[in-house]
């Protein structure tokens, strides 16, 4: 019988599938990073519990071009400092991708929240300049010249923290406790350069990161990485406390309710 692509795949197309995925190369991204401090109430306004905010209320924006065999993938996050008890680390609030691979896995296995949308980054001599951008709104443009390299990083772990969750099927909240997770990516930098710009942020009713205005700028950095990252589950957390930001990952968050209209298939 000609095989049914649909059907059950064997335990030995299984095990080959993680084996080839638990080799994968470095992957290197070319990327920019921008950090500057915003509001302290700003911040705190956008973290559910129980993340709390850090000292300092920092938002650090990330646009890349990763080089995966084959073909190009355009990824980018804007992010929040934030704290787990002792650990520090980082909440994203949006992170675009131009690929539905690279967004399904993030959201599914990890509760990234990943949407699709256009990410740019571009260098002509020292001119950079990389975006964000999503129903037509560039919502994050980083703009400047190359000043001069910088000292190479140690290799070092940093932490995102993600809530991974399914809305219920009757519309009521969720179909099971929600979880947070412990992201954590071991980075590796292998060429580092300061940047002299600024960062624009434009308004936008989908991704509204306006409301997180640069009040100081720290640094804007172009360089080139590699990460491997491993995520855990710390702990189950309440839904009643998580519902009110639910809204953050989806565009309209009525499309939680939506559900097939009667009689479809």
């Amino acid at each position: 019988m000609t095989r049914v692509r649909y059907g059950a795949r064997t335990e030995q197309e299984i095990a080959a599938a993680r084996s080839a995925n638990a080799k994968l190369p470095d992957i290197w991204s070319t990327g920019v990073v921008a950090v500057w401090e915003t509001d302290p109430d700003v911040v705190a306004a956008v973290l559910p519990p129980p993340l709390k905010p850090v000292e300092r209320p920092l938002v650090r924006v990330n646009i890349s071009q990763v080089d995966l065999p084959g073909y190009p993938l355009g990824a980018g996050s804007v992010a929040v400092a934030a704290a787990h008890g002792d650990q520090q680390g980082w909440y994203p609030l949006v992170m675009p991708m131009t690929m539905e691979r690279a967004l399904t896995g993030g959201r599914e296995v990890f509760g990234e929240p990943k949407k699709l949308g256009e990410v740019t980054v571009e260098r002509e001599g020292l001119v950079v300049r990389a975006a964000l951008a999503r129903h037509g709104i560039a919502f994050v443009e980083v703009r400047g010249a190359v000043a001069g390299p910088l000292p190479l990083p140690e290799p070092a772990d940093k932490t995102d923290f993600y809530f991974k969750f399914l809305p219920a099927v009757d519309g009521s909240g969720f179909d099971d406790e929600p979880v947070l997770v412990h992201c954590v990516r071991h980075e590796k930098v292998r060429k580092l350069e300061a940047i002299t710009g600024d960062v624009v942020l434009r308004e936008s009713m989908y991704d509204p990161v306006a409301d997180l205005p640069v009040r100081r700028l720290v640094e804007i950095t172009v360089g080139e990485k590699t990460t491997d990252q491993r995520g855990r589950v710390v702990e189950r957390v309440s839904a009643e406390a998580l519902l009110p930001y639910i809204h953050q990952r989806y565009d309209d968050p009525r499309q939680i309710l939506d559900g097939p209209p009667e009689g479809s298939v």
